[in-house]
């Protein structure tokens, strides 16, 4: 049985087009956002062998694609802090404790990610951990809190008397308006102590590159299911005539 080309309508020449273009747009944000992931996990890689500056030129370059890794003096308020809860590590359910510095010479507070504990068991006590009253030097990463996913419930801080304070999440806004006072938009990531007592293990949660690589392939390869259908719908068998 012969097969004859059949002429597209201008609906489906448009559908075509529409469908290659969000298609191909798709598979190429993806590589991007792997270029992206890749270049991030790199910085946080390589931040133990970059120089650290003063805390006030890292919030100048603070935008740029690299977190600044920042050496600051200050004192530790022992009384208060945050606990990020319901934390995910390695299979390990666990805690991130946030520690309230103030840097010399600054009115900013500046939260200090002490690291990551393994929780004990369900009902198990949160205390402040024992932190120096004397002026200290920290060493570490500057760079943005973790990323939240859906605030159920809302602010919870208000309503907690008791120190510290519990959290699904780090906006350093709420925490402001809670402490009453001005707080760093950032977060110190200070380098790995194993004498703290906590993991200091850097590396963002995130979308790995080869995920994203795996997505920018399935957009592909729609663009390319849609270019065979168009030509199977409209490649069409022709039946033979009376002879």
């Amino acid at each position: 049985m012969a097969r004859r080309w059949t002429s597209p309508s201008w609906f489906a020449l448009v559908l075509l087009a529409a469908g290659l273009a969000a298609f191909t747009t798709l598979g190429f944000w993806q590589l991007d956002r792997a270029r992206e992931k890749e270049a991030l996990l790199a910085a946080y890689a390589g931040a133990a062998t970059r120089t650290p500056v003063a805390l006030e030129e890292a919030r100048r370059s603070a935008a740029g694609p690299l977190h600044p890794r920042v050496r600051v003096r200050g004192r530790y308020d022992v009384t208060r802090g945050y606990v990020l809860d319901d934390q995910v590590r390695d299979g390990r359910q666990g805690r991130f404790f946030y520690a309230l510095f103030e840097p010399v010479g600054d009115e900013r507070a500046l939260l200090v990610n002490l690291g990551f504990q393994v929780r004990a068991g369900v009902a198990d006590d949160v205390a402040l951990p024992l932190l120096p009253r004397d002026e200290q030097e920290l060493v570490g990463l500057y760079a943005p809190p973790p990323g939240a996913g859906l605030r159920l419930g809302g602010n919870a801080l208000p309503a907690q008397a008791q120190w510290p304070k519990l959290t699904v999440y780090i906006d350093t806004a709420e925490i402001a308006q809670d402490l009453g006072r001005r707080v760093d938009e950032r977060v110190l990531l200070p380098d790995a102590d194993p004498a703290s007592g906590f993991e200091r293990a850097w590396t963002p949660q995130i979308l790995p590159p080869e995920r994203h690589r795996g997505y920018a392939l399935q957009w592909f390869s729609f663009a390319v299911a849609a270019i065979v259908i168009f030509i199977v719908l409209h490649w069409r068998r022709v039946q033979p005539g009376p002879t």
